[in-house]
């Protein structure tokens, strides 16, 4: 594990192995640990870095409100420290909402993007709404609100399956601060809508989504890449692909790499 100091505000980041570079962004309540059983595989041919976004894992917090594009100038700061020049993002949830806040201001940057479980679209008025009960939620009763949070992100069919998992995906969660989860709902909510990058960037890129993910509607979430050379894979069950999918997910990312 390394560390930069970015605004007075201490980042915690991985970088592993050698080739083309590319960004692991874990979700919300997530933290870079999410991504070790893939790090291992996947850096025998790329070099992999992870980084704890703003108030998550071993990376503090930055103000009250951390905004998809604050996020997304962090992850510009690790990668000029570690002198990379273009790399491949890979965003879950949360995590593609800031590699495409990346993709806008460092368009330069960008050799090819994975959204996993995620959605160019900004939030509608129902989830904004949302947002709110659940920044309410979370202070009145934080392990609740984590506990709860963590189990509805899973198929219904795998809540009683995968409980080990579910249950170590609750634990890392625990360790996010209140500041943090706070802040990220309020920045998750005020998010711009960046379809329009889908339709007009060209290099290569990839949607993952679950076809029982409880958070993004598969059906909605297929629309946005309409008209677009975007690639879709469809991964039978909810939003914690990385875990529920796992043998399945690898060697699609490892595909991915291989082609860009």
């Amino acid at each position: 594990m390394e560390t930069l100091l970015y605004k007075n505000t201490q980042i915690s980041y991985t970088d592993t192995g050698k080739g083309t570079a590319v960004v692991l962004l874990h979700g919300f309540l997530e933290n870079k640990t999410m991504w070790d059983n893939y790090v291992l595989e996947l850096s025998k041919k790329n070099r992999i870095i992870t980084i704890d976004l703003l108030g998550h894992g071993k990376t503090e917090s930055l103000g009250y409100v951390q905004t998809m594009e604050e996020n997304a100038d962090m992850v510009y700061e690790v990668l000029s420290k570690l002198r990379i020049r273009k790399t491949i993002f890979v965003g879950h949830s949360m995590g593609g909402y800031v590699a495409l806040a990346f993709a806008e201001l460092y368009p330069e940057k960008m050799k090819g993007l994975v959204l996993l479980n995620s959605t160019s679209k900004e939030d509608s008025p129902e989830r904004k709404k949302n947002r709110d009960r659940a920044i309410k939620a979370v202070k009145k009763d934080y392990e609740t609100f984590i506990r709860l949070s963590i189990s509805n992100l899973f198929s219904e069919d795998n809540r009683e399956i995968l409980t080990k998992e579910i249950e170590e995906v609750k634990i890392q969660a625990l360790k996010t601060p209140l500041q943090g989860i706070v802040a990220s709902l309020e920045g998750m909510k005020i998010r711009k809508d960046r379809e329009f990058l889908l339709h007009t960037t060209s290099y290569p890129k990839l949607l993952i989504l679950g076809k029982k993910d409880p958070v993004l509607n598969y059906e909605d979430n297929i629309e946005q890449i309409k008209g677009t050379t975007v690639e879709l894979i469809t991964l039978p069950d909810g939003h914690m692909s990385s875990i529920e999918n796992q043998t399945e997910l690898l060697p699609v990312l490892v595909d991915f790499f291989k082609r860009v």
